[in-house]
């Protein structure tokens, strides 16, 4: 868990990591280099999920021994999948990390929604859901080596 105070806002104490896949920790379908050492890094004090419709057939692949559980959705109605699976673990102790249209229900959701605009784009309807916007998905895990990143940029 990583507890973060934000002036204006109160406690953020945060247990889950929700990550779409394409577009978020993946491009094309492949890992983003990086990721699966920082998953290996933190997972010792947060739980890691994935949730993705896996357009390209590769997460299972891809993800193979990194710790992190992987939910793969139906096409249809994936926002709202995305929303149900948040609820079920707690919004209140959720970060949700994003991309597509589809992530925008629980960009919103979360106790701290980031969208991630990368070489695959960002949909404004998350941008717009979203308590901030990143460069990189390497950016997310430096908030958790250093909370009061998000203290600084959530501050009321």
């Amino acid at each position: 868990m990583i507890h973060i105070l934000i002036p204006g806002v109160g406690e953020k104490q945060i247990s889950h990591v929700v990550f779409d896949y394409n577009g978020t920790i993946a491009q094309n379908g492949i890992l983003i280099p990086g990721v699966k050492e920082e998953i290996t890094e933190f997972s010792n004090k947060l739980c890691f999920h994935v949730i993705t419709a896996d357009t390209f057939g590769f997460v299972k692949k891809e993800l193979s021994g990194v710790n992190c559980s992987i939910t793969i959705i139906p096409e249809e109605d994936q926002a709202e999948s995305k929303l149900e699976f948040v609820r079920q673990l707690g919004p209140d102790q959720t970060l949700c990390a994003g991309n597509g249209a589809n992530d925008r229900l629980m960009l919103k959701e979360a106790a701290i929604g980031i969208a991630v605009l990368q070489d695959e784009g960002l949909a404004i309807s998350s941008l717009l859901a979203s308590d901030l916007v990143v460069k990189n998905i390497l950016d997310v895990f430096g908030f958790f080596r250093t909370p009061d990143r998000l203290k600084a940029t959530l501050r009321k």
